[in-house]
C-alpha cells in the first residue's frame, strides 16, 4: 500500500509498511551539481503530479574506509553514490496529529555516511514513542567543506543540515509532525554537526532541543587552516586554486580522490597511523566545518557560552571507552610506557603528571593500567568525553541539560571494542539485533535497547530524559551528575573525575 503528502514542491509517494508510512529519497534542496558545486544549497525546483518517494536517494560522494569497514557493517550491496544527494527519509505513524519530529544527523569524519544506513532505520523509533523520525544527507569531504577564497562561498555541508531544517518546518505537519517541537541528534561529526547548529545564527529557530553524542563544540576549522588545506587538495587535483571554471567542472572521481589524498583518517589503518599521519595524537579532521564570520564566528563551543543556543533543552554525551573502536584496528604489539609518554607530550604539557593521574585513578578503580588502555582512554577524553562535558558547563546555564555516559560492552573480538565509539547506535534505533556480533544479543540487550529509545523518546517529547528506564539529574557544574547508561542503570558523580581534571586548564 501507499501513502502520499503534500509538500511545498508537491506531493510524494511513500510505502505504509508495518503500521508506518514511510518516504524515502524526498528531494529538501536541488541537486547541488553543475553551477551549484561548491554552493549552499537551493531551492527543490517544483514538480506536477505524484513524485514517487519509496527508495533512497543516491548518498554523498566518499570513499570507502578500510579501517571502519572491518569494524562496523556495510550496506550489501554498496549505496548508489552522487553528487545529486540532497534527500531526506521520514518514518511517521500517520499523516494525521502533531506529533515529535526527531532529525537525525549521521556521523562519519565530516567524509563517510548517510541518513540510509541500516543502522538508522527510523522504523523502531517511530512506532515505540510515536514520533516522526528524518534522516538526512548533506554534502561531504571536499564537496562539502573545502574552503578556497576564489569560490566565495563555504560551509556548504552544514547549511544543507540548515536546508532539511528549514524542509522540516515547512513540511512535517503534512507528515504527522509539529514543527514546533524538533529534536536534532546526531552521532560523532553529527553530535559535532548538532553544536554547530546550536551555535549558528543561520539554524536559529529550527529546532527546539538538541542531542550531540560522541561529538560535541570543539571541532571547527579557521580560515587560515581551512585555506591550507584547500591548497594541498587542489595540488592533489592538479589545478589552480584560483581557477574556479576548472574546480567546478572537474570531475567528481578527481575531486573524491584529491579529498582522500589530504585526509589521514581516510587512509589511516589504525588510530597510530592517525596519529603519525597528523603528527599529533588527535590529528584535525582536513573537512569540518569553518569559522567563515557568518555560519561561524567563533569555536561552536564560545558561541554556545555567549547564548546562541537560549531554551534549547540539551542531552549531551559520550561512550566509556570511545577509542576502542579505532584502537583495534591497531598493531597487535602492545603500546610501551615511553610510547604513551610520547603520545601525551603531543596533547598535555605535563605529560608525566597526566599520565600518572590516569594510571592512579584506574588502578584506584582496579581496572587495567597498561599503556594501552590509559592512550586510549585519553584520546577518547580529549578528542570527545571533554568537549562533551565542556558543552553540558556552558548550555546548563541556558536550558535543562543533563548528561549521559554510555557503558554497554560490545561482545565482538572477544570484548576488544568494549563501550567503543558507535555502540549506542543500535540501541538508540532499537536495530541491535540486524548486528548481534557487535551489539550483544538476547534478553539483556533487548531490554537495554528498550530503555535506550524510552531515554531518548522521552527527551524528545519533554526536553527530560528522565523515564521509567532512567534517572537523569539535570547538570551541575559542581557536583558533575551523569546517567550511566549501560548494565547496571545508574546515576554517578564526577565520573572518572581524577583524570578528566588533568584536561581542566588544557581543554577550555
Amino acid at each position: 500500500m501507499s501513502a502520499i503528502a503534500q509538500t511545498t514542491a508537491g506531493r510524494v509517494e511513500g510505502s505504509e509498511e508495518h503500521g508506518l508510512c514511510v518516504f524515502r529519497g524526498i528531494p529538501f534542496a536541488a541537486p547541488p551539481v553543475g553551477e551549484l558545486r561548491f554552493k549552499a544549497p537551493q531551492p527543490v525546483e517544483p514538480w506536477d503530479g505524484v513524485r514517487e518517494a519509496k527508495s533512497f536517494g543516491p548518498i554523498s560522494l566518499q570513499a570507502p574506509n578500510e579501517m571502519l569497514e572491518a569494524l562496523l557493517p556495510v550496506p550489501d550491496p554498496p549505496q548508489p553514490q552522487s553528487e545529486d544527494c540532497l534527500y531526506l527519509n521520514v518514518w511517521t505513524p500517520g499523516l494525521d496529529g502533531s506529533r515529535p519530529v526527531m532529525v537525525w544527523i549521521h556521523g562519519g569524519a565530516f567524509t563517510i555516511g548517510s541518513g540510509s544506513e541500516d543502522y538508522y532505520d527510523g522504523a523502531n523509533l517511530a512506532a515505540r514513542g510515536d514520533v516522526v523520525i528524518v534522516t538526512i544527507n548533506y554534502r561531504l569531504g571536499a564537496l562539502g567543506f573545502l574552503n578556497l577564497p576564489a569560490l566565495g562561498e563555504t560551509n556548504f555541508g552544514m547549511r544543507d543540515q540548515v536546508a532539511a531544517l528549514m524542509w522540516v518546518q515547512d513540511n512535517i505537519a503534512s507528515f504527522g509532525g509539529d514543527p514546533g517541537n524538533v529534536t536534532i541528534f546526531g552521532e560523532s561529526a553529527g553530535g559535532m554537526s548538532v553544536a554547530s547548529l546550536m551555535a549558528s545564527p543561520e539554524a536559529a529557530g529550527l529546532f527546539h532541543k538538541a542531542i550531540p553524542q560522541s561529538g560535541a563544540g570543539h571541532n571547527a576549522l579557521s580560515i587560515e587552516e581551512t585555506n591550507t588545506t584547500a591548497l594541498k587538495f587542489c595540488q592533489a587535483l592538479g589545478v589552480d586554486p584560483d581557477d574556479v571554471d576548472a574546480l567546478m567542472s572537474a570531475d567528481p572521481a578527481d575531486i573524491l580522490a584529491a579529498s582522500v589524498a589530504v585526509d589521514p583518517i581516510a587512509s589511516a589503518e589504525s588510530a597510530s597511523d592517525m596519529a603519525d599521519a597528523g603528527a599529533s595524537a588527535t590529528p584535525q579532521m582536513p573537512f569540518q566545518p569553518v569559522i567563515d564570520g557568518a555560519f561561524l564566528s567563533v569555536l561552536p563551543i564560545d558561541h554556545i557560552r555567549q547564548g546562541s543556543a537560549d531554551g534549547i533543552a540539551t542531552l549531551v554525551g559520550s561512550l566509556d571507552e570511545e577509542l576502542k573502536l579505532l584502537a583495534a584496528a591497531g598493531p597487535t604489539e602492545p603500546m610501551t610506557d615511553e610510547a604513551a609518554l610520547a603520545m601525551f607530550g603531543m596533547i598535555h604539557p605535563d605529560p608525566e603528571s597526566a599520565y600518572a593521574s590516569y594510571r592512579a585513578a584506574r588502578r584506584e578503580r582496579g581496572e587495567d593500567d597498561s599503556a594501552n588502555e590509559i592512550f586510549v582512554a585519553a584520546i577518547g577524553d580529549v578528542m570527545l568525553r571533554v568537549p562533551g562535558l565542556r558543552l553540558a558547563d556552558a548550555q546548563t546555564m541556558r536550558a535543562p541539560t543533563y548528561a549521559y555516559l554510555f557503558d554497554w560492552k560490545s561482545p565482538a573480538m572477544d570484548g576488544a571494542l568494549g563501550s567503543c565509539h558507535a555502540l549506542e547506535l543500535p540501541f538508540v534505533f532499537g536495530a541491535h539485533a540486524t548486528v548481534p556480533e557487535f551489539a550483544g544479543t538476547g534478553p539483556e540487550a533487548d531490554a537495554f535497547a528498550e530503555a535506550t529509545m524510552d531515554t531518548w523518546l522521552a527527551f524528545a517529547r519533554t526536553g527530560n530524559p528522565n523515564s521509567d528506564a532512567a534517572e537523569a539529574p539535570i547538570w551541575d557544574t559542581q557536583s558533575k551528575p551523569l546517567m550511566v547508561l549501560g548494565p547496571n542503570i545508574r546515576v554517578e558523580h564526577d565520573w572518572r573525575g581524577p583524570e578528566l581534571s588533568v584536561w581542566d586548564n588544557v581543554i577550555s
